[in-house]
């Protein structure tokens, strides 16, 4: 096996891509994520807290696409890039390595700045933390925030194939709220973001962040993506529309949830029951 640089900020982190799979292991690693692609938390160094996540292919052709397409610390790396230059907040990288075995990409690894004062975009919208009139002004402007956000990386011609609201960190500092963009692999340059393309990650917000949120305020982050005043009627369209292509995507995951429930229990009558319809209406 063969390993390979794909960045360095500085020669003082150097020694984090020797033996990376070591710092796993050690005492000063804190785990947040192990599923069975992704391992990631937080290290303690000398130079500071930083933030670092491995990366495995689930197959050997798998390993190869990602050889020809790029590993995903390489994805992500050109990702943060790319949203800098727009003008948006990611994590500093730090360092990047991918290995190589028999022409297939097993593992890459990616360091970054911690987002220590940072919270995931449900936890800082999260109620029961301050006076209720306080909080729901803090949330009518995170959500604000995070709408106007979303609508600008769209316009820019930037998509991210996963908009989960896990992968939106938000913070307040200097007076106003900050949304730092995470797990960047998934991010790709347009010449145009289309409708379609919208939705989906409107659909994958609301998917992840919509149960966190009223009637009212789905609808007002909506109004506020959409900007400029629109049309009422056609608001109310969009969103019938959107929470058609959630109610579709809740079915296509509760079934696919049932197959592998059945799979492993050996069953494979009734799925269509034990999937129902778990869809949440506006």
């Amino acid at each position: 096996m063969r390993s390979r640089v794909l960045y360095l900020q500085s020669p003082r982190w150097g020694g984090l891509l020797e033996h990376p799979g070591d710092l796993l292991s050690s005492a000063r690693f804190q785990e947040v994520k192990n599923i069975a692609r992704n391992r990631a938390g937080f290290l303690a160094t000398p130079q500071g807290t930083i933030f670092i996540k491995r990366f495995t292919p689930g197959s050997w052709v798998e390993g190869v696409r990602e050889r020809v397409r790029g590993s995903r610390a390489a994805r992500s790396l050109r990702a943060a890039a790319m949203l800098t230059r727009a003008g948006f907040l990611v994590p500093a990288p730090i360092a990047a390595r991918e290995e190589i075995a028999a022409g297939a990409i097993v593992a890459s690894w990616m360091f970054s700045e911690a987002l220590i004062g940072a919270r995931v975009f449900s936890r800082f919208i999260e109620r029961g933390h301050a006076p209720a009139q306080e909080e729901e002004v803090r949330r009518r402007a995170a959500l604000s925030a995070v709408a106007r956000s979303v609508r600008r990386l769209h316009d820019a011609g930037l998509f991210t194939s996963d908009l989960q609201e896990t992968n939106l960190m938000l913070e307040e500092a200097d007076g106003e709220i900050k949304i730092h963009f995470v797990d960047l692999d998934g991010f790709r340059r347009m010449a145009r973001v289309s409708w379609r393309r919208r939705r989906r990650n409107l659909v994958q917000l609301d998917r992840s962040v919509g149960r966190f949120m009223s009637r009212s305020e789905r609808l007002r982050f909506l109004y506020t993506y959409l900007g400029a005043q629109p049309n009422r009627d056609a608001v109310r369209t969009l969103a019938a529309r959107l929470m058609r292509e959630r109610r579709h995507k809740d079915r296509q995951f509760a079934r696919r949830r049932a197959r592998q429930s059945a799979a492993l229990f050996g069953k494979t009558d009734g799925i269509e029951a034990i999937a129902g319809d778990y869809s949440q209406p506006i």
